[in-house]
């Protein structure tokens, strides 16, 4: 497997080509950038914890348990790899809030992540830009986004199967109004009479 991986990605870097951007064009002040990282991972593990708390309270409620978040939280302070400066206030923000669903929800953490998202969107853009693999912080600052909009792109997949097998999609603004498109011209009526298993 390890050689199969690795053939992959010889063959990739011989075929392929990386950002032609140079770093001194995207990160103009290194010290400032230096401090815009930090943010970036504040918040990503930020993020990285609040997901974790809600497996934990998916599980506590399919399970029946009656976990306490503060404890574990405390918990992991105590000698666990997982240790962190801001443990202690996920257990106040929990202490405070026992029905707490998300610590983005938490004023601690909502005022951290405010303060950070700037930092956080300037370096995931720049490591984009610079061809840098940065999937811990795209990715949770991708889930903040989708957390925190009003709006996400289910539309989109909605729209596609419809295009794609006529399934429909509801309206934006118009709950419980759902309508087909016929994308193409060549479509028919939706009608659950004309699929054959």
């Amino acid at each position: 497997m390890f050689i199969c991986i690795e053939e992959r990605a010889c063959s990739c870097f011989q075929t392929t080509t990386t950002s032609q951007v140079s770093p001194d064009t995207v990160v103009q002040d290194k010290r400032i950038f230096i401090k815009q990282i930090s943010k970036a991972l504040y918040a990503s593990k930020i993020v990285s914890y609040a997901q974790g708390f809600m497996l934990l309270a998916e599980a506590s409620k399919q399970l029946k348990w009656d976990l306490n978040f503060g404890a574990i939280a405390l918990m992991w302070r105590g000698g666990c790899i997982i240790r962190s400066r801001f443990l202690g206030e996920i257990k106040r923000a929990f202490d405070n809030n026992k029905q707490l669903s998300n610590l983005l929800l938490d004023e601690f953490f909502t005022k951290a992540i405010a303060e950070a998202q700037d930092s956080w969107r300037v370096v995931v853009c720049s490591a984009v830009r610079l061809g840098i693999p940065v999937p811990a912080f795209s990715s949770a600052l991708s889930f903040y986004d989708g957390y925190t909009s009003e709006v996400v792109p289910a539309n989109l997949l909605q729209a596609q199967r419809d295009y794609f097998g006529a399934h429909t999609y509801e309206l934006l603004g118009q709950p419980g109004t759902w309508v087909h498109t016929n994308w193409t011209g060549h479509g028919g009526r939706v009608t659950s009479n004309t699929y054959n298993a």
